[in-house]
């Protein structure tokens, strides 16, 4: 399934590196061995030598990072947070997240190169930025400094998360006498 390239973003082939730039940023990827790609005009093509399985799921996957490429340069990814506690917040200073998230010191999450961290309130936060990977990887980062709880449901969760509750103690039911 070929890819079309909007106007205002480039995308260069170099035997095996995919380099598209675009509004947002610049991305790279780097091919694996069997799969080639190739630019014809504003629409980029991914093609297998056979019909291997490896190669196969190698076709799929790279057709997949090159749309996504293709998509982070124009509009972007963004993954949202909430967090959800008595006391819980998060702000920014400067280019660091700041969390308050019950412990007894605040957590500095600086912001890696290409991502945009922003605070909505005391308790959302946005991440958004070009490569979709690294979105993802930095929303779990946050996410695993404090996940949701089962008991009680504080910490931090991705918007719409559902997280499924617990019963806490049940009380003595029995015993001896």
């Amino acid at each position: 399934m070929p890819i079309s390239v909007p106007s205002g973003v480039a995308v260069a082939v170099d035997e095996r590196v995919v380099t598209v730039k675009g509004p947002k940023g610049e991305l790279a990827l780097r091919c694996a061995e069997p799969i080639d790609v190739s630019l014809d005009g504003s629409v980029v093509t991914v093609t297998r030598p056979n019909d291997e399985k490896r190669t196969r799921q190698l076709h799929g996957l790279t057709r997949t990072l090159v749309a996504n490429m293709v998509n982070g340069v124009t509009t972007g990814f963004s993954k949202n947070l909430e967090i959800q506690g008595v006391g819980y917040r998060a702000q920014m200073q400067g280019k660091n997240l700041n969390l308050q998230l019950g412990f007894s010191h605040p957590i500095v999450f600086p912001s890696p190169p290409g991502i945009d961290i922003k605070v909505e309130g005391v308790n959302k936060i946005q991440i958004s930025g070009a490569d979709k990977q690294q979105v993802g990887q930095v929303a779990a980062q946050i996410r695993s400094l404090r996940p949701p709880e089962p008991y009680k449901g504080k910490g931090v969760r991705y918007e719409g998360e559902r997280v499924r509750r617990k019963l806490g103690k049940a009380g003595k039911t029995g015993g001896k006498k």
